[in-house]
């Protein structure tokens, strides 16, 4: 069985995310959103919001795929995680220049710390290419339209936990 593991906070998910979600499907047989748990971001979703947005935007996609896909929280280093769950490769998306940058140096230091997990990186959509967790919540904060950016639930949970 192929598994590959998706980390990111999601705080919140996006249409860019839910994008590599859907692409990464056709690349494993069960696929792990690793939610981090990352205490020193702040995130303006609790780690149990995190999860049930994750597991409720990608019901539909492993119903239409017939590919499992699990919310799994994590604290541990990632290949630490992906080790915990049998994961063959660690999928990543990238929108730019800047987070090729970053990525490249995390592959190295993850192929050094277990040489048997590849990284994946899928490049997102172009239309969804600057989509950032960070902008979304800045945008709604600001009481701006982020319905190009996220679903409707999570356009929502934005309105519900912003006021």
């Amino acid at each position: 069985m192929r598994i590959g593991l998706y980390p990111g906070t999601f705080d919140p998910v996006t249409l860019g995310h839910i994008d590599i979600i859907r692409r990464a499907t056709v690349l494993v047989d069960r696929l792990v959103i690793g939610v981090a748990i990352n205490r020193d971001k702040g995130p303006l979703f609790s780690l149990e919001e995190r999860v049930a947005m994750i597991e409720a935007e990608c019901a539909t996609i492993a119903e239409q795929t017939g590919v499992e896909i699990v919310a799994h929280p994590f604290e541990n280093l990632l290949i630490d995680c992906a080790n915990d769950v049998g994961a063959s490769m660690i999928i990543r998306g990238l929108r730019a220049v800047a987070d090729f940058e970053y990525e490249f140096q995390m592959v190295g230091m993850n192929r050094r710390l277990d040489s048997s997990i590849e990284t994946v990186f899928l490049m997102a959509e172009a239309e969804h290419q600057a989509i950032a967790s960070k902008l979304v919540k800045e945008i709604a904060r600001l009481g701006g339209d982020v319905s190009k950016f996220v679903t409707p639930a999570v356009r929502d949970a934005l309105h519900a936990k912003l006021g």
